[in-house]
């Protein structure tokens, strides 16, 4: 009887902090392997590009960010999937 509050707790951390988190990369390990070349994607650092190039292993990117720059990345340096909004023209003036 006396083990009940540990094991109450125990239940709460899992359902409030663990499972939300193993869904969380889940959902992430999914995006990372659906990415594919022409995807506009934005990385952990800021970086926006287009995916021109995916390794034959699957572990890196090369991001096309201008017409004559490439830099590659590790694929899980990449955040997320970047959704243009309508009226973005691309320019980056500022």
């Amino acid at each position: 009887m006396q083990f009940l509050p540990f094991i109450a707790i125990g239940l709460f951390f899992y359902f409030i902090l663990l499972r939300p988190q193993q869904a969380e990369q889940r959902r992430r390990k999914e995006l990372l392997t659906t990415l594919k070349k022409n995807d506009k994607v934005v990385t952990t650092g800021g970086m926006i590009g287009t995916i021109a190039d995916i390794s034959s292993d699957g572990s890196r990117v090369t991001l096309r960010v201008d017409d004559n720059t490439r830099i590659k990345f590790l694929r899980s340096a990449i955040l997320e999937p970047l959704k243009e909004s309508p009226d973005s023209n691309g320019s980056g003036s500022t």
